[in-house]
C-alpha cells in the first residue's frame, strides 16, 4: 500500500457514484482508510444514521475501511470555519489512533483548503471531480437518478397508492402506470388470500391478518427495486374496510392491526378511483357493493379522510383516468 492511514470525508448528502469511486480508489491506496461522515446537526441534512448505513453497505466487504461520524452545530456550510476545523481534526486524529499520512478529496476543494491546514504533514491526494454535485442531485434527484447507488435509491422512491371500491379499474391502471414509468408495482395482496375458501364471503380472521402483514412486508421489499416510483394497489385501510364489511364481530384484533399499519404508512400521491365505469363481475365480487357503488365508495373515502390521507379523485373513461393519473404523477416527479 502507498499510504498507511488515509482519510476521505464528506457529508454524502446523498451518497452518489462519484463518492463511490473516490472511496474505492482511496481504499486501494491505504492500509487503513477512515471515511469521515460530516453531520451538520443544524443543517437539515439526511439523517446521519441513513447516510452511515449507505456507506457501510458499500464498504463492509473492505476490511481496511472504518467509518467515523463527525458532528457539528454550524447552521450553514459557510459557517463551518476555522473555529471548527482544528478541534474536529483532533477528534479525527484521536479516532485514527495513528499518524494520518494521506488526505483524499475531490477537486471541488483545492490543495490549500482546510484539509492541508488541519493535516499539514499528510499527502494531499486530489481526485478529479467532473460528476454532478450532491447539491445538484438533491435539487433534481429524478433527473440524475442514474447517479444514485442502488442502496440510496429507495430513500427517494415515491409511493403512489391507488384505491377505490370494487371494479373501478385500479388494478389495471396500477399495472399500466408501472409499465409506462418503467418501474414495479405491488399487487393487491388480498386477491389470492381471499380465495382460500373459494369465496371471500367465507374469510376467517387469519386471512385478514395475513393480508395486512404480507402487504406491508412486500411493500418494503418492492421499494428496493423501484425505478423512481412504486405503485401500490390498495393498502391496509382498504383491507380494514373489508374487515368491517365481511367479518362482523370477529374484526377487532385485525382492525387494531390495520390502524397501526396505517399510522406507519405515507404516500407521495393517493389516487381515488370513482365507481363511474361499468361494474365487471370477476371472481366473487360483492353484489351488495355492486348494487350501491356510490354508497360504499363514499364510505371508503371517509375512512381515508378520517386517517388524514389526502387523495386526488380519478374519474371518467379509462383514457381520461390514465391521462389524469400521468399528469398528477409527473407533478410529483418534478
Amino acid at each position: 500500500m502507498k499510504y498507511n492511514c488515509g482519510i476521505y470525508g464528506g457529508s454524502f448528502n446523498p451518497l452518489h457514484l462519484g463518492h463511490v469511486r473516490c472511496i474505492i480508489e482511496a481504499a486501494n491506496q491505504c492500509k487503513s482508510l477512515i471515511i469521515i461522515i460530516s453531520n451538520g446537526q443544524e443543517r437539515n441534512e439526511i439523517d446521519v444514521r441513513i447516510r452511515y448505513r449507505w456507506i457501510y453497505s458499500i464498504t463492509n466487504h473492505l476490511p481496511n475501511i472504518k467509518l467515523f461520524i463527525l458532528s457539528d452545530n454550524a447552521k450553514t456550510k459557510d459557517e463551518y470555519s476555522e473555529s471548527y476545523w482544528y478541534t474536529d481534526a483532533e477528534k479525527v486524529k484521536k479516532f485514527a489512533g495513528e499518524k494520518i499520512d494521506a488526505v483524499f478529496f475531490g477537486s471541488d476543494y483545492d490543495t490549500k483548503s482546510f484539509w492541508s491546514k488541519c493535516y499539514p504533514h499528510a499527502a494531499m491526494v486530489m481526485f478529479p471531480r467532473n460528476e454532478i454535485s450532491s447539491t445538484e442531485i438533491r435539487n433534481h434527484v429524478y433527473t440524475y437518478w442514474n447517479w444514485l447507488p442502488s442502496v440510496v435509491r429507495p430513500y427517494y422512491v415515491k409511493k403512489v397508492l391507488l384505491i377505490g371500491s370494487e371494479s373501478t379499474g385500479k388494478s389495471t391502471l396500477t399495472i399500466n402506470l408501472a409499465n409506462f414509468y418503467n418501474t414495479n408495482y405491488l399487487e393487491e395482496v388480498g386477491r389470492n388470500i381471499s380465495q382460500r375458501s373459494g369465496t371471500d364471503l367465507l374469510m376467517i380472521p387469519d386471512d385478514f391478518t395475513d393480508i395486512l402483514l404480507q402487504h406491508k412486508v412486500r411493500e418494503r421489499e418492492a421499494i428496493r427495486e423501484s425505478n423512481r416510483i412504486l405503485f401500490v394497489d390498495t393498502d391496509c385501510l382498504t383491507t380494514f374496510f373489508y374487515i368491517d364489511f365481511l367479518s362482523g364481530k370477529e374484526k377487532e384484533k385485525n382492525a387494531q392491526l390495520a390502524k397501526s399499519i396505517a399510522d406507519l404508512n405515507s404516500y407521495s400521491l393517493v389516487l381515488f378511483l370513482e365507481p363511474d365505469v361499468d361494474f365487471v363481475q370477476v371472481g366473487d365480487r360483492s353484489e351488495t357493493i355492486a348494487a350501491d357503488r356510490n354508497k360504499y365508495s363514499n364510505q371508503l373515502k371517509e375512512l381515508y379522510k378520517e386517517y388524514g390521507f389526502h387523495f386526488e379523485v380519478i374519474q371518467g373513461n379509462y383514457q381520461q383516468r390514465f391521462l389524469n393519473a400521468v399528469s398528477l404523477i409527473d407533478q410529483i416527479l418534478r
